[in-house]
């Protein structure tokens, strides 16, 4: 038996024993790292050559509705929105750097702040050498943070990306508010965000002036960030949604399919998306009309057991009815909603508070699959997805075109590692680690 599996064997029946205690256990397990690739990731999941750059920044969207002040009869009152948004970026490494790699943030106790550990270089100055560089816009879910897909944020920017992800206000752990304001504002806040990073790649005072390639932008969403993006990408409300309790009278009149003037919303310059788990179609935000107006190509990855936003009904009638649109949908088998998008559980969060119903752990984990094996798989996908939409990279776009459950793939290997005719397994992944995944591919109908 080898050590590393004696000390396994060991260290589960000091667990069960009592020998070690339950969060201790969890303290020598997890040290807050958003940067792990376990041996057994997908080949895309490695992080790429660049170093990481990360940046803050402040927006302030001007003359918004103020949904949490909304009171019935009376106009909505308006406020200047702000937008705290996280922006990951290839930059140049300074080996002098000190505390590199650490971010200050909440979790989902919504009080406690913490510490982070990645790769990304504070303020770092951009690597200008390979650019401009496709920007992608993150959107969390309800509650959330912009460091909820930090795993994934980091890992596009080592890629060559530059990722700006959004605390979307009334929606964070710190400032949770009432429903309504996340359901007018997800799509708007992406829309500003988009325009407001155009804006600092034009502006000559910027640190990122000329990095963004401005026509080559995706979005990434879990949950309602997944509902924000549909709605972005083109996928109109419908009627029904304008019943949800509590939402002031007109507020999503913006986001409407009958509204003459949604479709005008699309933005070209979007190529590709990502939704995780996105949220609405039971709740009848979406009908078939509505999803028809998305022609953008979508990856969809949910989880096979999810209970909030539904897979079937629920992510699965999203992806089928977005007809007009090229799209693929990964499916981790007997997952729930926190399927491939939330980093690891922060150590903290294995220690309940009276003020939560559950330990804050349970915002992040999944029953059946572990965090940083799921987010290694979304960050191997992602990659693939937008290799093939934004860098027109054939050899990452080769990824997607496996059999669509990963089980029936067949390895088949000579001595010196090349593969026989008959291998079929999935492309990328380690020999007997393609389980448990499914991926489906639609093309888009013709208009």
């Amino acid at each position: 038996m080898s050590p590393s599996l004696l000390f396994r064997r060991g260290f589960t029946q000091a667990l069960l024993c009592g020998g070690i205690g339950l969060s201790s256990a969890f303290s020598f397990a997890q040290s807050n790292r958003i940067d792990q690739i376990r041996s057994d990731a997908p080949a895309l999941a490695a992080y790429g050559a660049f170093d990481i750059g990360v940046k803050t920044l402040q927006f302030k969207h001007p003359n918004q509705w103020d949904m949490l002040n909304a009171k019935s009869g009376q106009d909505v009152p308006m406020y200047d929105r702000p937008l705290t948004t996280e922006i990951w970026y290839p930059g140049q490494a300074d080996p002098a750097a000190i505390n590199a790699g650490e971010y200050h943030v909440f979790f989902r106790d919504g009080k406690t702040q913490i510490t982070l550990h990645g790769k990304a270089l504070r303020d770092a100055k951009p690597n200008r050498t390979n650019g401009a560089y496709p920007l992608v816009i993150m959107s969390h879910g309800y509650p959330g943070n912009r460091f909820l897909m930090s795993p994934i944020a980091e890992n596009l920017a080592s890629k060559g990306y530059v990722v700006a992800s959004i605390d979307h206000t009334d929606s964070t752990y710190s400032d949770q508010g009432a429903f309504p304001s996340t359901l007018r504002n997800r799509p708007l806040d992406v829309s500003f965000v988009i325009d407001e990073m155009v804006k600092a790649n034009r502006n000559a005072a910027s640190p990122f002036k000329d990095l963004i390639d401005e026509n080559r932008i995706a979005l990434i969403g879990y949950s309602m960030g997944g509902y924000g993006v549909i709605n972005k990408l083109g996928g109109g409300f419908s009627d029904k949604a304008t019943q949800f309790p509590n939402l002031p009278k007109d507020s999503l009149n913006l986001l409407l399919h009958a509204n003459p003037d949604f479709a005008k919303r699309r933005d070209p310059r979007i190529k590709a998306a990502v939704a995780f788990a996105p949220w609405g179609w039971k709740q009848g935000f979406w009908n078939e009309d509505g999803l028809k107006g998305i022609q953008t190509p979508m990856l969809f990855i949910a989880g096979s057991v999810d209970d909030v936003s539904g897979y079937a009904p629920g992510v699965r009638n999203i992806y089928e009815g977005s007809i007009h649109a090229d799209r693929y949908l990964l499916t981790f088998e007997n997952a729930n909603h926190n399927a491939g998008a939330p980093m690891p559980p922060p150590q903290e969060a294995w220690k309940s508070v009276p003020w939560l119903p559950v330990t804050p752990a349970a915002h992040y984990v999944d029953a059946v699959w572990d965090n940083v094996r799921m987010n290694n798989i979304s960050q191997h996908f992602i990659a693939a997805f937008l290799g093939k939409h934004l860098e027109q990279d054939a050899a990452k776009a080769a990824h997607l075109d496996v059999l669509e459950y990963a089980q029936q793939g067949k390895w088949s290997a000579n001595p010196d590692g090349s593969f026989k005719a008959d291998h079929t397994y999935w492309k990328g992944f380690p020999a007997r680690t393609a389980v448990g995944l499914r991926l489906e591919h639609l093309g888009a109908a013709a208009r």
